[in-house]
């Protein structure tokens, strides 16, 4: 028997080795004869984390991976490799390139200048 096939968009990443894709299906309502949009989601298996939330990928049925997990993801946009920058590093790497640097340095915020505490 052929597995099934589908083709959706990441909703969630959050979990490790899992995405949750969410793939949606037009049907005509019976009565009204107007198509209506109806969406799933499905917690599919991610081995190397490399789908981030807003990729479009195609999921393929398989064997039961964990309670909920029964698809594995077999494509996606092609600059999604393991190495691919985070979020958060594309964006610092985008403001370095416009001129823009942080007036306070990550790690140094909390710090504060110690003083001898009034020792004479």
């Amino acid at each position: 028997m052929s597995r099934r096939v589908l083709q959706g968009v990441v909703v969630s990443a959050a979990c490790d080795k899992t995405v949750l894709v969410r793939v949606e299906r037009r049907v005509m309502h019976p009565i009204y004869k107007k198509f209506v949009t109806h969406s799933k989601k499905y917690a599919a298996h991610d081995e190397n984390n490399r789908y981030r939330t807003g990729d479009i990928v195609r999921i393929e049925e398989s064997r039961p991976i964990s309670k909920r997990k029964c698809w594995v993801v077999i494509s996606g946009p092609g600059d999604s490799a393991p190495g691919r920058p985070l979020a958060a590093e594309a964006a610092e790497a985008a403001a370095a390139e416009a001129g823009l640097t942080d007036l306070v340095q990550p790690g140094l915020a909390g710090e504060t200048a110690e003083t001898d505490g009034g020792a004479t």
